[in-house]
């Protein structure tokens, strides 16, 4: 037997403390693997009609809000309930013996800020044209932001086009840039070059606060936003059109088996479903494979740069709020792509990182132990000196820019944000261009459900943008240094300073990172020094302030397509670069009973950078989403 439940809806704000629809459930704590109770169910009655039902809420913002009794309800003799009071539009719950099904008009994966920009544009949309529609935004860190690391570059070009108002509000965005400066490193020097980055009326904030920020601007506008719920598999109907995402299981054993607090996951099911994962999403590297995305427009392959990031408190003398620092060279050999950055926030705190091209040669290269290298260069480690590391954590960039951009438009959805790949690599920024992907998506989104046009609107409104005029400008950079740092300079320098952007050609990304990988017997293994737990540190001590968690007990989330290449062919013609270019170490090679060497796979580290997803010689790492909640957990700073 089947029941349902609709809900009617009415308008609220964040003050009225939203109500959150889910399906009946046991009166159990619904918690992440790392500890938090999203969500609790108390008082619960059987699931029958007429049920009362209570819980509390995690909002986004990451505190609980007052306990809400639900106890307006009324039947409409058709045998459904109907409660009051809910934000958002109708939904109707399901108690499928396999999963229950929740609806919505929008369903958005990932709230960074290009979902939460693509959420905000539409309930505007909905509030200018008097339209009721719902959105829902899942989210797989236990709260927004729980998954972004401080530190960075803000252009505000798109924010000053989605909420004017900010500079009005108490906006987490008070650090204007100060200064500006681009250095060569050599192992022992600063060469100051001329600064190509043009950061005036730039801030330097923290992106974590940023988008907590906007998830209660989304959440005031109606926005229902869940953390803690980790997008899984795309659901499609008999004309293999999208039509929702389902939720990753919770309480599933190691060995499969179901374990006490198993819960199902939940399908959620909407008109039009935007991914928004960030770089190198899983389900949206599915869905380009799907329908072919890359090649209905023939775009290249996707190209990426891994970077390792630490949040410093340092000496308030040496504090310098707005100052920019970005380096090219040492640690990095003239063949290897990246460069070190360097931002003064607010309250004496400093963000430093180094990103590493994922197409470098050398499997004997560790990024993670080049970014320690990085903090002993005498014009970096004064600052360094007598400070405390605060955070840690590392990510993959989109580094293909125009050439690399898919088709994003799918039968039921379209891919948003760094999940397309719209990082201004010269700029390095791609908030920005993100946001803006969001916020056309969401027009377009509209247009669908309330206007009757098509999601194609999406692709013809972002090449006529602001977005794919810069990303156009700038198409040039990232590839000119496939034939080395020099030559990148020079090309780079031409293409800045006499071409502007308007190069009569577009130069071609070189072969996809996991390919550009020597064997091992072209090279010498590389020596890194001890850390001094001073500057440097090792990775156990990096992980603890990444604050990373996972519960041991669940089946693994990085999988091995065959599991005999590690040992077949990575280890004895790769040296087993799984080993390093993982910033945390979960990929081991252990000697067995018989002392040979396995690969052992520490899933518990995961720093959710999907490096390995990248950069895998054989292409052999799946990197799958584990339970909702797990990974980096990030603090607000």
């Amino acid at each position: 037997m089947h029941r349902f439940l609709s809900i009617s809806s009415k308008s609220t704000t964040l003050k009225s403390h939203k109500q959150l629809q889910l399906p009946f459930i046991s009166p159990i704590s619904y918690a992440t693997p790392n500890g938090h109770s999203c969500f609790h169910y108390f008082n619960q009655k059987s699931p029958s009609l007429g049920s009362w039902i209570g819980f509390d809420r995690f909002f986004s913002s990451g505190y609980f809000p007052n306990r809400v009794n639900l106890r307006e309800h009324e039947g409409n003799g058709n045998g459904f309930l109907r409660l009051k009071g809910f934000v958002g539009g109708v939904r109707s719950f399901s108690s499928e013996t396999d999963r229950e099904s929740i609806e919505y008009d929008v369903v958005i994966v990932g709230a960074g800020p290009a979902g939460l920009s693509a959420a905000i544009r539409f309930k505007q949309l909905c509030q200018e044209k008097n339209a009721d529609f719902s959105v829902c935004v899942v989210e797989k860190g236990a709260e927004v932001g729980a998954h972004i690391l401080s530190g960075n570059v803000f252009e505000p070009r798109a924010l000053d086009e989605l909420l004017p108002q900010w500079k009005q509000e108490e906006t987490p965005i008070n650090v204007p840039v100060s200064s500006d400066k681009f250095w060569f490193l050599t192992k022992d020097r600063a060469i100051s070059l001329p600064c190509p980055f043009d950061n005036k009326g730039n801030f330097v904030i923290s992106l974590s606060q940023l988008v907590r920020w906007m998830g209660l601007k989304a959440e005031e506008l109606g926005v229902e936003i869940y953390p803690g719920f980790a997008a899984r598999e795309i659901l499609y109907d008999a004309d293999h059109k999208v039509i929702g995402i389902g939720t990753n299981d919770m309480g599933i054993a190691k060995d499969g088996s179901k374990k006490e607090n198993f819960q199902r996951g939940v399908a959620l099911k909407g008109h039009i479903t935007l991914l928004a994962e960030g770089c190198r999403g899983s389900l949206s590297q599915k869905i380009m494979k799907e329908y072919k995305l890359r090649e209905k427009v023939q775009a290249q392959h996707q190209t990426y740069a891994l970077g390792i990031k630490e949040v410093w408190e340092v000496d308030e003398n040496k504090h310098k709020p707005g100052a920019i620092l970005h380096t090219l060279g040492w640690p990095l050999d003239s063949k290897t792509y990246g460069g070190s950055f360097l931002y003064h926030m607010k309250d004496r705190q400093i963000s430093i990182g180094l990103v590493v091209a994922l197409n470098y040669h050398d499997p004997f290269l560790n990024p993670y132990e080049e970014f320690q290298k990085l903090k002993h260069h005498p014009s970096i480690k004064p600052l360094l000196e007598g400070g405390t590391v605060l955070q840690c954590g590392a990510r993959t960039l989109n580094e293909g820019g125009f050439q690399s951009v898919p088709y994003p438009v799918f039968p039921g959805g379209a891919i948003i944000g760094c999940s397309a790949g719209f990082l201004n690599v010269p700029k390095i920024k791609g908030t920005h261009t993100a946001m803006k992907s969001g916020m056309l998506a969401a027009e377009a989104t509209f247009g669908v459900l309330h206007e009757g046009s098509n999601m194609e609107a999406y692709w013809d409104a972002l090449r006529n943008s602001w977005v794919w005029e810069e990303l156009h400008k700038a198409r040039n950079y990232r590839p000119a240094f496939e034939y080395g740092l020099f030559p990148g300079l020079a090309i780079s320098a031409l293409e800045h300073y006499v071409l502007k952007g308007k190069s009569p050609f577009t130069l071609k990304h070189g072969k996809p990172d996991h390919e550009a990988t020597n064997v091992a017997k072209l090279h010498s293994p590389i020596q890194y020094l001890k850390p001094d737990g001073i500057l440097s540190f090792d990775v156990p001590t990096s992980l603890h302030r990444s604050n990373t968690n996972h519960d041991h007990d669940q089946p693994a989330h990085l999988r091995l397509r065959d599991p005999n290449i590690p040992e077949t062919v990575n280890l004895p013609e790769y040296a087993g670069p799984e080993s390093r270019y993982c910033p945390a170490r979960v990929y081991e090679y252990i000697p067995d009973e018989k002392n040979q060497l396995k690969l052992q796979i520490n899933a518990q580290n995961c720093l959710h950078c999907k490096a390995c997803d990248i950069k895998d010689p054989k292409q052999n790492i799946e990197w799958t989403v584990p339970e909702g909640g797990g990974g980096p957990g990030y603090s607000v700073m």
